[in-house]
């Protein structure tokens, strides 16, 4: 099977009409990944001897709230360690893990990233005040994205 631009464009429209944030199909040594939640650029990798063939979608994302914000930020911040969905609470009726103004140690579990169906606990790798939640309840988050300040 080969990835031709009239192939890729019907995965793209599949995932718009069904809700999906990503498709990712092998076929021998080629394989595609294409993710709904990236700067929508639609990504082809071909066997290691080729360059990736990378293709530009017709409407290039909204500039998200988290990206207009300063880089600079006070305290330390809390990463998430893998591609997945943000969780404040451990159900929707529960409290949140934490909030803004709360004092935790080093090693209490402050929110859940659920990935490929397994719900991960992110545990803070220090003590000290909460200062901001920077992702909202339920949003996709990428490896390394900042999740919240502590100081």
């Amino acid at each position: 099977m080969k990835f031709d631009t009239d192939y890729i464009e019907k995965l793209a429209k599949i995932i718009a009409d069904n809700s999906l944030t990503e498709i990712s199909l092998e076929d021998g040594e080629q394989a595609i990944t294409i993710r709904k939640d990236l700067p929508e650029v639609i990504q082809a990798v071909a066997p290691a001897v080729q360059a990736p063939v990378a293709v530009q979608a017709q409407a290039p994302a909204p500039v998200t709230q988290q990206e207009q914000k300063p880089a600079a930020k006070k305290g330390t911040p809390i990463t998430s360690p893998m591609v997945g969905t943000f969780y404040k609470s451990p159900s929707p009726d529960a409290a949140p893990f934490v909030e803004v103004g709360q004092t935790i140690k080093q090693g209490d579990v402050v929110c859940i990233v659920e990935a490929m169906k397994l719900m991960n606990e992110i545990e803070s790798e220090v003590s000290g005040k909460i200062t901001e939640i920077c992702v909202d309840d339920g949003q996709p988050v990428e490896f390394g994205q900042v999740l919240m300040y502590v100081e």
